[in-house]
């Protein structure tokens, strides 16, 4: 060990060259070079620099050949290594001797040395050793090279194609071809490495084994007036200064991205530019200028890979992206290693720069045209993909790949199936177990943790619609959010315990890249079967659970019932009982004996019969108390929900219910007020006969009596069979056709929203709102001045048939009936009776003229209504033009409306 610390590195490097080829030091000068260049180089970037892991491998390969001694003399030697510093990389160092004792080979003479490029080719990463470099595909370039006489005599002829990045076939779409048979005849079989070595030497034209008679199909013919040469780097010069066997070498070098001799990368233009002191002809620095676009294009991608990959908050799928770019250019790698193995070997072997099958500008133009497409629509993708991450990252690739052209698609396609593979992944594990895992937010299903379980399926899972990949349908993202949604809220809200999988049965996911491009290659197909499925199996499921388990559909009709008034003689019965208590000030009003009233109204009527489950939540509210507020401004019923009926009947749709409920329960006591009045006029009618001063008043009570029923009577009609009813079969057809929950909440909230909106409670309405509460107001008031009416008349009435009583009763007894004063007092009163009629019926009569002023009023409003079954409500509420009659205004809205009606027929 004292010995090897006293060694530099580039001597240790040297020995072992001498070493392996078993040539002095002077002969192996260039061979040391070029080892010198392949461990500092960096063939495969995607490789994880791990020391300690290449130095396991190379003690489990000692294991393997039961060296167990050398086993641990490394593992001794490999630790004192790491305290003194004296190697700065010792990875490298250590993935070249694993490289190459993966290779026993023999000692070899000169005469066995064919190609140094064969031999530290077996440097690159092993991973690079995965892919054949021979295999064909439609479409793919094919060179020719020429026939190649092995030391057996036998001629092989080679064909090659591209495939992937690597012109000369360095890789498949369709996956890695059956490696072909030793190219030397003759040759005992090899082992993986010594293959891979030989197919390095074997990719490029070898000029030692050239038949005299062949031909390359490519580049210039060979002059054969010119006597072989060496190859130097200042081939050519003459009068253009720098030939083009240094600019091979330079356009080898600015294809990794590293400045050359002459060609350097210019910050200012972006570009690679030829030294301007070289004296060029145009041809060469035209070609040299086309080539060096590789490096730049290189350069474009690698910059995006390396400032990318040590981002974590790019996420799974842009790790996924730089990972598919990191595969083409690890294939772009292999090509560049075949390069710099033939240059060496022309090197060594004195090729002439004439010779069919040496390296030239126009032969590289030529082998990395299909390289250069391919690095070209990587960089465009790139920039196009500049800013992006998650779904929209995967949009943007699925975008790029609508070409015409099948090698761009293809391409593109593979890096979609590399970058789209997470995406599905996350989206199996959501709709098969309800999990989302998106740490760095890159799936379109978001969840917000701070909302609570009673607004689960309202708030806390919802769609980013920039990270739905455009091959994913809106209408698949929505059934995947409510798949996911739909198990979560059976776990967290229902408390079912079933487990996912006995919901879906799940079915094969995205195991691998290649899975995830089958599936995507049948979008309409495999892929929708398999959302549709968890979908519909889901959502019954949950639909099952909420209708069984809890009721939903009892707990719709019961809203409908005793919250819209549907239970007719309940609400009949509870307003009989209710009629003292809430004529009372809302102040003295206690909710308990309010309470016991509702009791007692259900067990007397058939809502006793009613589940007691949806008994149990009705119950008494009290509105806030203003000052002159009676029981009935304040009284209303009310219907807990909690649990999950709670996320149909939401706090939104229970105000909703509250405001109904008390525009019914109003338009209710008007009924029952109009009731009460008609029977206090049918029972005073023969009463009064007798009094027939009173008959034109009465007379005009019964009158505007009569117009207030016909009025309640027809909105009545059109509130609970126009809107209500119409309504609620809407809103039952809906519910029974429903998929999902969501159906159901949405088809709720529009039944809620269509009666708020033609109840005229809602913004739109609500001068038509105002006028239809004067109107209650009116007969409120009415109510009042009858039985002010009456109440002075009975009590006048009385009066008089006591006065007749006691004068039959003195004539009985043989005594005048009254005397002359009392028979005055009782004119006099009778005549202060009398004189109070006119004030009755001028009240009338402002009330009458008020009222229908309301009326009229509102119907030039309806009239003018965009809603038919207001217009239509019009004509009912006038059926005799009574009103119509009186009001020009009434008059023009009628006339323009049934001028409308032939059009909208």
């Amino acid at each position: 060990m004292a010995a090897l610390d006293q060694k530099s590195p580039n001597v240790l490097l040297q020995s072992l060259c001498c070493r392996i080829t078993g040539k002095s030091e002077a002969e192996v000068a260039h061979q040391f070079q070029y080892a010198v260049r392949v461990v500092g180089s960096n063939y495969a970037p995607t490789i994880e620099r791990d020391e300690f892991l290449v130095s396991e491998k190379i003690k489990k390969e000692l294991l393997k050949q039961r060296r167990e001694g050398d086993a641990a003399l490394f593992s001794e030697l490999h630790r004192k290594l790491q305290t003194q510093g004296v190697l700065k990389h010792r990875w490298s160092v250590l993935y070249l001797l694993l490289s190459l004792c993966e290779d026993p080979r023999k000692p070899m003479c000169h005469s066995q040395v064919g190609s140094y490029g064969a031999l530290f080719a077996q440097a690159l990463p092993r991973d690079a050793h995965s892919t054949p470099f021979y295999c064909t595909r439609p479409g793919s370039l094919p060179l020719s090279y020429p026939e190649r006489s092995g030391p057996g005599g036998s001629q092989i002829s080679t064909s090659m194609g591209t495939s992937g990045i690597s012109s000369l076939g360095v890789y498949s779409l369709n996956g890695p071809t059956p490696t072909p048979q030793p190219l030397l005849a003759g040759h005992p079989p090899q082992t993986a490495g010594q293959q891979l070595g030989s197919r390095l030497a074997w990719a490029l034209p070898n000029t030692s084994a050239l038949a005299p008679t062949s031909r390359a199909p490519l580049g210039p013919p060979p002059l054969s007036t010119r006597a072989p040469r060496p190859r130097h780097d200042g081939d050519l010069t003459g009068e253009l200064g720098v030939g083009e066997a240094a600019l091979v070498r330079d356009i080898l070098y600015v294809f990794q991205g590293i400045d050359g001799k002459f060609i350097k990368m210019s910050n200012a233009d972006n570009c690679y530019k030829i030294d301007s002191k070289v004296v060029l002809c145009k041809s060469l620095r035209d070609t040299s200028s086309r080539l060096a676009e590789l490096g730049w294009l290189h350069n474009k991608i690698r910059k995006y890979t390396d400032s990318r990959s040590l981002d974590r908050a790019f996420g799974l799928v842009g790790q996924s992206f730089c990972a598919s770019l990191h595969q083409e250019l690890k294939e772009y790698y292999r090509l560049l290693a075949v390069l710099h193995s033939q240059l060496q070997v022309e090197d060594d072997q004195g090729v002439n720069l004439g010779v069919e099958s040496s390296l030239t500008l126009r032969r590289l133009l030529v082998w990395t045209y299909d390289p250069k497409v391919r690095l070209k629509t990587l960089a465009a993708l790139v920039d196009f993909c500049q800013g992006r991450k998650g779904g929209e990252l995967a949009s943007a690739v699925h975008a790029y790949g609508k070409t015409g052209d099948p090698q761009m698609r293809a391409l593109v396609q593979h890096i979609l199936s590399l970058v789209s593979h997470p995406i599905l992944n996350f989206l199996y594990r959501w709709i098969y177990d309800g999990e989302l895992e998106d740490t760095y937010h890159e799936f379109f299903v978001a969840s917000d943790p701070t909302v609570k379980t009673d607004r689960l399926w309202h708030d806390k899972y919802s769609l980013r619609k920039s990270m739905i990949p455009t091959f994913i349908t809106m209408d698949q993202a929505r059934k995947v959010l409510l798949i996911g949604k739909s198990i979560n809220f059976l776990h967290q809200v229902c408390h079912d315990r079933t487990s996912p999988g006995k919901i879906t049965p799940a079915s094969k996911s995205t195991d691998s890249p290649k899975d995830a491009a089958e599936l995507l290659s049948d979008l309409e197909g495999a892929f929708q079967g398999k959302i549709d499925a968890a979908y519909f199996e889901t959502s019954k499921y949950l639909l099952n659970v909420l209708n069984q388990n809890y009721l939903l559909l009892e707990h719709l009709q019961a809203m409908r019932r005793y919250l819209l008034l549907g239970q007719g003689d309940f609400i009949r019965h509870l307003m009989d009982l209710l009629k003292p208590e809430l004529a009372r000030p809302a102040t003295t009003l206690y909710q308990h004996n309010l309470t016991g009233i509702l009791e007692t109204a259900v067990r007397a009527t058939n809502a006793q019969y009613d589940n007691a489950e949806i008994l149990k939540r009705l119950d008494v509210r009290l509105l806030e108390v203003s000052p002159g507020d009676t029981g009935w401004d304040v009284f209303s019923l009310d219907y807990h929900v909690e649990g999950p009926i709670a996320t149909v009947f939401t706090r939104e749709c229970m105000s909703h219910y509250l405001r109904v409920f008390n525009f019914l329960w109003r338009a209710k006591r008007m009924e029952y007020i109009l009731t009460d009045i008609w029977k206090g006029q049918m029972c005073n009618a023969k009463l009064l006969k007798s009094m027939p001063e009173l008959s034109g008043v009465l007379h005009q009570c019964h009158i505007l009596a009569n117009e207030m029923v016909h009025f309640i009577h027809q909105m009545q009609y059109y509130i609970t069979f126009e809107v209500l009813e119409c309504c609620w079969d809407e809103l039952w057809n809906k519910v029974e056709k429903a998929q999902d929950l969501d159906h159901i909440i949405a088809a709720h909230e529009g039944f809620l929203d269509s009666v708020i909106s033609r109840c005229l409670l809602d913004n739109n309405s609500r001068s038509l709102l105002n006028q239809l509460r004067a109107i209650f107001d009116q007969i409120i008031e009415f109510q009042s001045a009858q039985d002010s009416l009456y109440r002075s008349a009975l009590e006048e009435l009385t009066l008089r048939l006591q006065y007749e009583e006691r004068k039959k009763q003195r004539d009985s007894e043989g005594e005048w009936g009254v005397t002359a004063e009392q028979e005055a007092e009782e004119n006099r009163r009778i005549q202060e009776f009398q004189e109070t009629i006119p004030k009755m019926r001028s009240q009338l009569r402002i009330l009458t003229h008020f009222y229908q002023g309301i009326v009229q009023q509102f119907l030039v409003l309806i009239m003018t209504s965009p809603d038919e079954s207001l217009r239509f409500l019009s004509f009912r509420l006038d059926f005799n033009e009574h009103y119509r009659a009186r009001d020009p205004r009434l008059r023009a809205s009628l006339g323009t409306t049934r001028g409308r009606r032939p059009s909208n027929i």
